[in-house]
């Protein structure tokens, strides 16, 4: 059986170890996750297979009432399941479409976030991974999205730096591959 768990917490060293140690101690694995810290609170979700069926009340107490974890965690278990929606499936069924990384940055003000979503979920474009963070008054948006086959990329580029204008923002549009390549680390051998 598969759950969707999403553990929050303020942030110290052990919280992925306790919430792994947890899942192998109920017989599972960890079959993909993501965490990060943000201002302070901790944030780890993970796809999990597990050999016994629980409902989501028993697998949540049994997560955040394991050994090593306190009583501060907020636990959230769902069974997985793998559900599409009508854009989604449209989109599966022409073709999956590329990656790409857009940059957003400029002076903070509210609705950024709002503003670039919208357009995209407007455009049938899937964010898969964002992260925002504001230094002083500058904020800069980084989002990794999937954009279908047939959307004209150049149009496009052209209409979120038109959006990004309206908000005093520098927007940069590339492919995932560019991106990695001028982005990497390059370590000495």
């Amino acid at each position: 059986m598969q759950y969707v768990l999403s553990v929050m917490s303020s942030d110290h060293p052990g919280i992925i170890a306790g919430v792994s140690s947890a899942v192998y101690r109920l017989g599972g694995n960890i079959n993909s996750c993501s965490q990060t810290v943000l201002g302070g609170y901790f944030t780890f979700i993970t796809i999990i297979d597990l050999p016994k069926q629980y409902t989501s009340e028993e697998l949540s107490k049994e997560i955040q009432f394991s050994e090593g974890l306190g009583s501060d965690y907020r636990v959230i278990v769902q069974p997985y399941e793998l559900k599409l929606s009508d854009s989604e499936k449209s989109t599966n069924s022409q073709s999956a479409g590329e990656t790409f990384v857009i940059t957003a940055f400029g002076k903070d003000q509210p609705g950024i976030v709002k503003e670039f979503s919208r357009y995209l979920a407007d455009h049938d474009i899937n964010i898969t991974d964002l992260y925002g963070d504001r230094n002083g008054d500058e904020f800069v948006l980084i989002g990794q999205l999937t954009i279908p086959a047939n959307v004209n990329v150049g149009n496009l580029l052209d209409d979120l730096e038109e959006t990004g204008k309206e908000f005093g923002f520098t927007v940069k549009l590339q492919h995932n591959n560019i991106f990695v390549a001028t982005n990497q680390l390059r370590l000495s051998e």
